[in-house]
């Protein structure tokens, strides 16, 4: 068994995301990181980049819509590591800048729930009895203040657009909590963390994006809480978020 506390990062497709930054500092930390996306070729490439760097980080690849492709990974890690100590939620997408609760489409919307909320849910379901393994199971949730109805900027209350998006993380901070609930008994932490605005497309730190380290450093921190630290909650930068 993988003596090393081991966590699975999902949607590491881009070398300027957040899921890749977040497995940098992960396995900077000490961990061996497990880093996944739909494209086998892309995770490689990703992962030998931090190979590189001296990092430990293995690719997997895992459709996070596909229950098969769930199971396949879930049998992966079990069979090389034996548990999984850290889940994060990380893929998402379908930020809908301009869309409307009437002018956006039931098609668009369900493939946002699909991705920000059912596929998150998937993966805990599928995941779960790795985590139990840990003697510290943590599951990260990366949400958006597009999801809270107290973010002045991206909040639920200050536009109309990002229909779709604010309200599947929405859900999936709604999801965090129930999952909290039920799986505290089990040692198992659940949290939400939104990154705030950040870096990881060309040209929008002129819109005021914050460099993606930044961002990364405050999901990093929810996935090394300790065993006596919060769950059920939504932070941004180790900081509790009104949502």
């Amino acid at each position: 068994m993988e003596t090393k506390r081991t966590a699975l990062v999902t949607g590491v497709s881009r070398e300027t995301g957040l899921g890749f930054e977040v497995a940098r500092q992960l396995s900077s930390e000490g961990l061996k990181v497990i880093i996944s996306a739909r494209d086998l070729k892309k995770v490689v490439e990703l992962a030998l980049i931090l190979q590189n760097e001296g990092l430990d980080v293995v690719p997997l690849v895992l459709d996070i819509l596909d229950d098969l492709s769930a199971e396949n990974a879930y049998r992966e890690i079990e069979n090389r590591f034996g548990r999984l100590d850290v889940l994060i939620n990380n893929a998402g997408g379908f930020y809908d800048q301009g869309g409307t609760p009437l002018t956006q489409t039931f098609t668009y919307t369900r493939q946002a729930f699909d991705t920000n909320l059912f596929g998150a849910w998937r993966l805990v379901k599928v995941f779960l009895p790795l985590l139990e393994k840990s003697a510290n199971g943590i599951i990260v949730n990366v949400s958006s203040g597009a999801g809270a109805f107290e973010d002045p900027g991206f909040g639920l209350m200050a536009t109309g657009d990002t229909t779709a998006y604010g309200i599947s993380k929405l859900a999936l901070n709604g999801l965090t909590v129930k999952l909290a609930a039920e799986l505290k008994d089990r040692g198992i932490k659940v949290n939400a963390v939104c990154p705030g605005f950040t870096a990881t497309y060309p040209g929008t730190e002129q819109w005021g994006a914050r460099p993606v380290a930044e961002g990364a450093g405050g999901i990093v921190w929810a996935a090394t809480l300790p065993k006596d630290g919060p769950t059920g909650g939504f932070f941004r930068d180790g900081k509790p978020l009104p949502w």
